[in-house]
């Protein structure tokens, strides 16, 4: 054994660098959110390269690229009052957030909104399966991406014991229906699974423990998923067998690259739904009304936040 070497430090030194890449990761989110295509050479000439296949620059540039796209997008749902649903299913960590961060982005919250449940109350357990969901679907000139979905029943419910047999079996019998009803009265429905390997998640559970601002992101019940890894994936299995149809079919997108993964689903996205640009109006800027009769009041200091920074 060399001097100086030990077992496990090759193991211990890839996980400190992929640790390294997950926190730049996060800081790229934080250029994401003030990036314009003005400024977009001097934020990726900033910093190296984030260890990944995708350079940083090419990512910024196709990220900026297809949330313009999703912008003409939003302008052709409204215009032609389109009801779009999407639904992001997938493991934990998978990256279905990201995804939604990315598309949501820049977008409108008027017309594009998440919706994301929590635990069905009593009230709710006792509804129509469908019906909690059915109240977030989308009116004309809408888009409502669902951060998991209905396909709860199939996945966790199943698989941590949430719902009866006889339940599992209903929501099939059930699903396929609802979605046809859904396509047939005008709504776009587009469905995405998350995949991610096991390795990958190891990885990302590990990095949630190790991080605080991260550690909120880790529930009891993602740790009983983690254990639960082949349950899940024997559903998900069932799911895509007896969901997977001609006029609602799922994609996979592959996750374990999180920033590929976020591009190759806003382009899919984009291409399920033909667009065109909607002519606007060149917006004019109104001169200001000045009244000679007004006096602007001073704002007390005691109102007036610190000026700590």
């Amino acid at each position: 054994m060399d001097k100086g070497h030990f077992p496990g430090e090759e193991n211990l030194t890839t996980q400190i660098q992929q640790f390294q890449a997950d926190i730049m990761d996060d800081l790229d989110e934080e250029l994401e959110l003030e990036m314009d295509d003005r400024r977009l050479d001097a934020l990726v000439d900033a910093g190296p390269d984030d260890g990944t296949d995708l350079p940083r620059a090419r990512y910024f540039s196709e990220l900026l690229r297809l949330q313009g796209e999703l912008v003409k997008l939003q302008d052709w749902v409204v215009h032609q009052k389109l009801k779009v649903v999407v639904l992001f299913e997938g493991r934990d960590s998978a990256g279905k957030g990201g995804a939604i961060k990315r598309i949501t982005q820049r977008l409108n919250p008027r017309v594009c909104r998440v919706a994301a449940l929590p635990a069905p109350n009593e009230r709710e357990r006792t509804q129509w399966y469908f019906q909690r969901y059915a109240s977030h679907l989308p009116a004309g000139g809408e888009i409502v991406l669902f951060d998991r979905s209905w396909y709860n029943r199939a996945g966790v419910e199943k698989v941590m014991g949430f719902c009866t047999d006889d339940e599992y079996e209903e929501f099939f019998r059930s699903v396929v229906e609802f979605e046809r009803m859904l396509i047939r009265s005008g709504t776009i429905l587009i469905k995405y699974w998350f995949s991610i390997s096991d390795e990958e998640q190891n990885k990302r559970f590990l990095m949630r423990i190790h991080d605080p601002l991260k550690q909120w992101k880790l529930s009891p019940m993602d740790l009983e998923s983690r254990r639960r890894w082949e349950d899940y994936t024997r559903a998900k299995e069932v799911m895509f067998e007896r969901t997977h149809t001609a006029d609602s079919p799922w994609w996979v997108v592959e996750g374990d690259d999180k920033k590929r993964a976020r591009l190759n689903c806003m382009a899919h996205f984009l291409s399920r739904i033909p667009y065109d640009e909607v002519p606007h109006q060149p917006v004019v800027l109104p001169p200001r009304v000045h009244h000679d009769d007004y006096i602007r009041h001073p704002v007390p200091e005691s109102m007036k936040v610190p000026h700590i920074y």
